[in-house]
């Protein structure tokens, strides 16, 4: 039966790595469907993203000989069967645009994704959970109990085998041992443009300064608040009669479009990290 798989991989750049690659996958009967390689000529780093479907082979012998393959190149490189979708977690507090936004991309066949999990640490989104028959984790926090708190969301993480975790307007710091923990797996969405207007408020902050452009960042969770490698970033015009009001709710579409592209591109393991930079091949 034929079996389709991404191959993302990166390695220091050499001579000859893209036909060595695409050498692998024919003498193996893999046929190429789609191929993006960037060289990053600051770090002197190669990166590629290929989606091959192969016949000969399972999942775990493939898996087995790019690990032989692999060695003499220094390559740092995943696998992944594309009928496989992307175990997912999503956390939220009282903010539910871009969490609803997700799930209705998920059940409209948008997203490779399979939602396991909602944990929140409100109860406001317990119906809407339902209503798309996840279960549905309320586990209120305090500046007492958030290292049990961790504690129990990290175990419904693992014991759904989940991929990825999608901060999805959870408006709780997370910890420094929490972060190291979801390295390369946790996607937060932040209300601004960054570096611009971090902390609370950040629509009164804009409205403050008379800003013509609000936007939103999508990155990667990291123990430096807000300052994990960027994935997507867009922005939205605005004039001197737009109110707080008016910024907040384009903010907010923005926020949602923001992050469902970070996590349609992630889930379709187009994002490759760089150090504290990504590549993406759209």
């Amino acid at each position: 039966m034929k079996q389709t798989y991404i191959l993302t991989l990166s390695c220091p750049d050499r001579l000859g790595l893209v036909h060595a690659v695409s050498g692998f996958l024919l003498e193996r009967g893999g046929n190429i469907e789609e191929a993006a390689q960037y060289n990053d000529q600051d770090t002197g780093l190669f990166f590629m993203r290929v989606q091959f479907h192969c016949v000969r082979l399972t999942h775990q012998d493939l898996r087995s000989q790019l690990g032989f393959f692999a060695r003499p190149y220094s390559m740092q490189w995943s696998l992944h069967a594309t009928a496989q979708p992307m175990r997912t977690v999503l956390l939220v507090s009282k903010e539910g645009h871009c969490l609803n936004d997700l799930l209705f991309r998920w059940k409209s066949g948008l997203l490779a994704l399979d939602i396991r999990a909602i944990i929140s640490n409100h109860r406001d989104f317990y119906q809407l959970a339902a209503s798309y028959n996840v279960p549905f984790h309320y586990i209120p926090v305090t500046a007492d109990t958030k290292a049990k708190v961790e504690a129990r969301q990290f175990e419904i993480i693992e014991t759904e085998g989940a991929e990825l975790v999608v901060l999805a307007r959870y408006m709780q710091i997370l910890s420094d041992d929490f972060c190291q923990k979801l390295a390369g797996r946790a996607i937060n969405i932040h209300h601004s443009f960054l570096p611009s207007f971090k902390g609370a408020k950040p629509y009164s902050q804009a409205h403050d300064r008379g800003v013509k452009l609000i936007g939103a960042t999508a990155h990667y969770v990291t123990a430096d608040l807000d300052e994990g490698p960027i994935i997507e970033q867009d922005v939205a015009r605005a004039d001197h009669s737009k109110t707080v009001e008016d910024l907040t709710a384009m903010g907010r579409d923005t926020e949602s479009q923001v992050l469902a592209r970070a996590v349609k591109w992630h889930c379709e393991h187009r994002v490759l990290l760089n150090g504290h930079k990504t590549v993406i091949f759209k």
